[in-house]
């Protein structure tokens, strides 16, 4: 497997484990705030990254208050948008240049921006599944290789 193809399976992955943290989320009431910020938070930062790869304007914050509604709708159409780039993007090693949320220029290479956006999201839904577990509520089961046993991800 190239590097692209593991890449666009890693992107599989993500858009699968965030469908199963808002099934999740919705299946216990859809209120817990906590969680709602933390996928608020997971799904405008990777709107970011993949604006910022396009090369377009930033149209959402970093640390939007958003509900599970948006969440929902934010995760289907990012699953198709990073599907749609790993599918055209060829080298993975060119560079691209943008501002952060401070305003400071910085040039990344593409792979390092997908993988920041990969282990970014991991991160932020361990915090989910943490604070799930100390309200008292059960987390999704988003380990990779149980995606990979159950035959999410071909």
């Amino acid at each position: 497997m190239n590097a692209a193809d593991y890449l666009r399976r890693q992107f599989a992955y993500e858009a699968w484990a965030n469908r199963e943290v808002l099934q999740t989320i919705r299946v216990q009431g859809g209120d817990d705030e906590r969680s709602l910020q933390l996928m608020s938070h997971i799904l405008a930062a990777s709107r970011v990254w993949i604006e910022r790869l396009m090369q377009v304007p930033q149209s959402v914050a970093v640390w939007p208050k958003r509900d599970l509604a948006w969440c929902e709708a934010e995760a289907v159409a990012l699953a198709r948008m990073w599907g749609e780039y790993t599918d055209k993007t060829s080298d993975l090693g060119n560079e691209v240049s943008y501002k952060n949320s401070k305003g400071e220029v910085w040039t990344s290479r593409i792979d390092d921006v997908l993988i920041h956006v990969l282990m970014h999201s991991a991160y932020h839904r361990g915090q989910i599944a943490s604070h799930m577990r100390e309200s008292g509520k059960t987390p999704a089961y988003t380990d990779y290789i149980h995606a990979i046993r159950q035959g999410f991800l071909k």
